[in-house]
Order: structure tokens, then C-alpha cells, then sequence
């Protein structure tokens, strides 16, 4: 298991593919992201990288953040979030992680809030087909109806499904597929829709119902780092150990010394 990243959600175009089709992408942009600290299974009970996305002005930043981040050695972050990865997981702090980090093809999940509808009646928020519009009815097409029984057991139910606030509440979406990264730019295109407005922070994890590409890179791809620095995933899990140089690509071994130098 390994870390996600923090983004921002820059907001929506559309891509073509090699036959020709367009594809709807949600545009993310990774931001100045940085190890900030991490969480170890003998000191905090678990293993965990928190991850700091963002700049923050240092005069809005609470003085117990400020020495969070200065005992770090990074900028104050605008937003910072936990991934928790397995012990072979963690990176150090203050690296930079880089948009590489996923793969094209790879499924992810994405995590954000959801825009805030503020309060909605059950047509919109629940689909509800509302009343007749005539035979009866009148000023209460939209309505929701009744909401209970008869004098048993005289109450609502709890969670019933009516009018009241809607969005603005934690969303996740499953199994997305990340259609190309911008490794220069810090920019990750997902097919399809992501909650959040625009300007908003997502998180994006690699899928927990889909195995994790062979190519992905682990524990991470850091920023200005070729992909052959970063260790494959499949020889992580195996433990396998990288492979000597062809003899012909050792370093020379020293020639003995002539007789002429040995008089020397």
C-alpha cells in the first residue's frame, strides 16, 4: 500500500483518444506537494506520510503550524491530509512528489466535498416525482407527501427522506480512470466527473477494489527523479534485490605495475 496525493481541482475538458473518440476529463493540478511528517507503528500505532499540497501566507498560519512546518523544513502548506502506506511505504521528509505518480490506464479513487446546494426540496434532492399536477392538488405539486403512518407509531422515522440540506458533504468515487499525466505541468486528467467546484482539493488514492499497475511506481514518483530511480512495484513486493552490471560494464580493475616501476 502506498500514498495518494493531494490536488486541486482545476475543472473540465475533453481529451481525444487514438481512434478518434473524445473523452470528458476532470483536469487536477499537483501543487508544491511535500512530505510533511510521517507516522511510524512504534511511536503513533500506525504507518502514515502526511502530505502538505499548496502556499500558505506565514501571517495566516497558526504559530503551532508554523513550527510543524518549520521542523520540517518546508513552506507553510494550504492544505494538509494522511495516507496510510505499509512500513516499506514511507518517504522521507520534505521530498516532492511529482503527477508520475499514477499511471495512464491506472483506476483511482477520488475523495472531495461536494458542492453545497444549500436546502432543496425531495424532488431535487431525492428524485421524487412530486405530487399530480391536477385532480386535487393545488400548491403542492412539489411536495414530498406524507411522512408517516397513522396514530401507531405516531412519529417520523428517523432518516426519512425529505427536504433539507443538500451537498456540501464528503464524496468519494470509485474505480476512475486516469487517462494521461503532465509530469511537467503537475497535471492528471481523470475520465468523467469529480466531486468538488473548481479550485477545490481532492484526494486520489489507488483504487481499494483494483490491483495497482506493475509500472506504478513505488513508494513513489518523486518530483525530478527519471522513473528508473523509482523501485517497480512488482520487485518491491518480491523484495527482489536490482541486478549487478554486465561484466563488461565493470570498472576496470588496476594493471600491476611494470618492472620499471617497481625499481622506482
Amino acid at each position: 500500500m502506498r500514498t495518494g496525493l493531494i490536488a486541486k481541482k482545476v475543472g473540465m475538458t475533453r481529451v481525444f483518444s487514438d481512434d478518434g473518440r473524445h473523452l470528458p476529463v476532470t483536469v487536477l493540478k499537483v501543487d508544491n506537494l511535500q512530505v510533511v511528517d510521517q507516522r511510524t507503528q512504534d511511536k503513533h500505532g500506525y504507518t502514515a506520510v502526511q502530505l502538505g499540497a499548496g502556499t500558505a501566507k506565514v501571517k495566516n498560519v497558526p504559530g503551532a503550524m508554523r513550527g510543524h512546518f518549520a521542523k520540517a523544513k518546508v513552506e507553510p502548506k494550504r492544505r494538509l491530509a494522511e495516507f496510510r502506506v505499509a512500513e516499506d511505504g514511507l518517504i522521507d521528509i520534505g521530498a516532492e512528489l511529482s503527477a508520475a505518480h499514477f499511471v495512464s490506464g491506472q483506476i483511482v479513487d477520488v475523495s472531495a466535498t461536494s458542492i453545497g446546494k444549500g436546502f432543496a426540496g425531495a424532488m431535487k434532492r431525492h428524485n421524487f416525482a412530486g405530487l399530480r399536477a391536477t385532480h386535487g392538488v393545488s400548491i403542492s405539486h412539489r411536495s414530498h407527501g406524507s411522512t408517516g403512518q397513522c396514530q401507531d407509531p405516531g412519529k417520523v422515522f428517523k432518516g426519512k427522506k425529505m427536504a433539507g440540506h443538500m451537498g456540501d458533504v464528503r464524496v468519494t468515487l470509485q474505480n476512475l480512470e486516469v487517462v494521461s499525466t503532465d509530469d511537467a505541468e503537475g497535471l492528471i486528467f481523470i475520465k468523467g466527473s469529480v466531486p468538488g467546484a473548481a479550485g477545490g482539493w481532492v484526494l486520489v488514492r489507488d483504487a481499494a477494489k483494483r490491483a495497482r499497475p506493475d509500472d506504478a511506481p513505488y513508494p513513489a514518483q518523486l518530483r525530478g527523479s527519471s522513473s528508473a530511480e523509482e523501485v517497480p512495484a512488482e520487485a518491491a513486493r518480491e523484495g527482489e534485490a536490482p541486478a549487478e552490471a554486465p561484466a563488461d560494464e565493470q570498472p576496470p580493475a588496476d594493471e600491476p605495475a611494470s618492472d620499471a616501476e617497481k625499481k622506482d
